[in-house]
């Protein structure tokens, strides 16, 4: 009985001791976790951005990451996967561990994706969650020189005065510069004829040469080749006038209110990103955009910075995508 007894006491502290042991070590795993969570990141961040070096969208990601990393005390590494209209290096943004570590930095472009495209090796939609945006570049309305247009009203009479004869260039088929000019066309009540080329190197070459009659392109590339006088400013499509040319109308005074094409640009994560990775990306790019020396930058470019909120900025992604969706049935784009 005695044995029989001391079995059963040491028997219950044994089962106690394991008791506290487990409910101690659930304990512990919930403070790492929450340790793990607050103390993110621990090392380098990769950035996704789809598209190559050098274009409208990666410079501007790389001026805000560059701040960004520095907030948060870890390098962000640009990786720049060009391929298929962007989709390759958003699908390999889906594909990534939602763990705070891989960040997709996209433009206007992740919209047109969707209309242009019959399959995507992602869900534009569900696949990921909106963080913060980054800026908003107008696009610019240009011509050779040799063409004589001085404004846009003359370069849309003479459109409609010999309907097809026309032709504008684009960056490839639902490129910012496509649906701009779209945009631009079916607001003005013209036809003319899209001539896609691979990228805007091509597309500028043969506008400055003559045999393009106008094209769309973000204000920054644009720029020097204004000042330079190898093409000749018409319009800018966005609400208001750019401070870096100010003495070019919008679409909107030139009488086309509806013709105006934001190219924005922001962040974005895996859906299964933990809220408060998404809540510390979304305050750091905040301050970020306000950071003199990025404000700066920034102008030289063009880039006017977004403000809104996460949730502001998840309904503006949306309602892009929607918008150009319509836009798209209207201008016959079909998807490929």
């Amino acid at each position: 009985m005695g044995l029989l007894s001391s079995r059963f006491v040491v028997g219950s502290a044994t089962l106690g001791m394991t008791l506290g042991t487990i409910l101690g070590m659930a304990a512990t795993m919930g403070t790492v976790q929450t340790a793990g969570a607050q103390g993110w990141p621990t090392r380098n961040i990769t950035a996704i951005i789809p598209f190559a070096a050098g274009n409208a969208n990666d410079l501007t990601a790389r001026i805000l990451l560059d701040q960004v990393g520095k907030q948060l005390g870890q390098s962000i590494v640009i990786e720049n996967r060009p391929g298929a209209g962007g989709t390759i290096g958003v699908g390999a943004a889906a594909r990534a561990t939602p763990d705070g570590y891989t960040v997709l930095f996209h433009s206007a472009s992740f919209s047109a994706a969707y209309v242009t495209h019959k399959t995507l090796p992602y869900d534009t939609l569900a696949d990921f969650t909106a963080v913060a945006p980054g800026g908003i570049q107008p696009s610019v309305l240009v011509v050779a020189p040799s063409k004589g247009f001085k404004t846009a009203a003359e370069l849309i009479a003479a459109a409609k005065a010999k309907p097809g004869a026309m032709n504008y260039a684009s960056a490839g088929i639902g490129a910012a510069s496509h649906l701009a000019a779209e945009k631009f066309r079916l607001a003005a009540g013209i036809t003319a004829q899209h001539i896609p080329f691979k990228g805007p190197v091509e597309a500028l070459t043969e506008v400055m040469a003559g045999r393009i009659d106008f094209y769309f392109l973000p204000i920054s590339p644009a720029l020097p080749l204004i000042k330079e006088g190898k093409v000749t400013a018409l319009a800018v499509s966005s609400p208001k006038r750019a401070p870096l040319l100010p003495d070019v109308p919008t679409t909107a005074e030139i009488g086309l209110p509806n013709a105006a094409y934001a190219f924005w640009n922001g962040m974005f994560v895996p859906v299964k990103t933990p809220r408060d990775i998404v809540d510390r990306l979304y305050s750091e790019m905040q301050k970020a955009l306000q950071e003199p020396s990025v404000k700066e930058r920034l102008a030289k470019l063009g880039v006017e910075p977004l403000t809104m909120t996460q949730a502001e900025f998840e309904r503006y992604f949306k309602a892009d995508v929607a918008d150009t969706e319509k836009l798209a049935k209207q201008a016959g784009i079909e998807k490929n």
